[in-house]
């Protein structure tokens, strides 16, 4: 990174956005693209998908559209950055705690006030498990009476060893004494995952979401599994890509890899799918 603000300096002009992925091989590590992008580029360079981080995300989509010819520009938390108009905005919405005491942050949870639910083309609620909350749904309505409204949910799919070289069924945890640990915003729902497969949770560490582990983290993190004699230590998909090679404990390690699952009638996102992919009707 001080090479790009040198390299801008020198040459009088802002640096170019970084290209963690080409669509063809993936460029940048987790320290440099951050997490979630590098996560984003892992999961999608098989099907040609670039992945672009800048944070003036106008000459992020000019850069993508000059350097590669990209027909679609897909943005993470896009709908809060007014410069750039989308002309699909899918906005998520938690089923568990849709809007929090409806006030905005730092006070709340929300970005922005409820009213504007009227922006979002689409609207998924996660985490859900069956058909929506009437009342949810209702208030939903009076916002914006006309959007789609698909239900979704995060299920785990499999263990993966941390260095990728094994992948084990979810069954392989019930009866083991685990040692978890995670750095994300709802720590809760990744031991439920583990709970619910007949795992034993003999340790447990939160950190902050996104938190950035530190020798000392991962070996308080070890030295715990090991005092309440664990057998394997389990960590988030996300946590895993910031670790890579740095925490190779004397236990196994592994990551639950996770899918967004659409539940019931499947007919509103391939709608979406298909308006985003292959521009159909992008104004309805």
């Amino acid at each position: 990174m001080l090479k790009r603000f040198w390299r801008w300096l020198t040459q009088g002009r802002r640096p170019d956005p970084l290209t963690v992925s080409d669509g063809k091989s993936v460029l940048a590590g987790p320290d440099e693209a951050g997490d979630e992008p590098f996560m984003l580029a892992t999961n999608l360079v098989k099907f040609g998908v670039v992945v672009i981080v800048d944070r003036n995300r106008v000459e992020g989509g000019r850069f993508a559209l000059r350097q590669f010819g990209v027909d679609t520009i897909l943005l993470d938390d896009g709908l809060q950055y007014l410069p750039l108009s989308g002309q699909i905005n899918l906005l998520l919405v938690d089923s568990r705690n849709p809007f929090g005491n409806r006030c905005l942050l730092p006070r709340g949870i929300l970005r922005e006030p409820v009213r504007n639910l009227n922006r979002a083309s689409y609207i998924f609620l996660t985490k859900s498990t069956g058909a929506p909350d009437p009342e949810l749904v209702a208030l939903i309505r009076k916002y914006n009476p006309k959007v789609e409204i698909i239900s979704c949910a995060h299920d785990a799919k499999e263990l993966i060893e941390i260095d990728g070289t094994q992948h084990l069924p979810l069954s392989f945890l019930a009866g083991k004494r685990i040692a978890a640990f995670s750095g994300i915003a709802t720590p809760e729902r990744f031991e439920e995952t583990l709970l619910a497969q007949g795992a034993k949770i003999v340790s447990n560490r939160r950190f902050l979401d996104h938190h950035a582990f530190n020798d000392e983290d991962l070996d308080e993190v070890l030295e715990s599994a090991l005092q309440a004699k664990a057998e394997v230590i389990v960590t988030t998909e996300k946590d895993a890509v910031r670790l890579q090679s740095r925490f190779r404990p004397s236990l196994p390690l592994m990551y639950v890899r996770m899918e967004v699952d659409i539940l019931g009638d499947k007919e509103g996102f391939n709608g979406a799918i298909e308006r985003i992919c292959l521009g159909s009707s992008l104004q309805r």
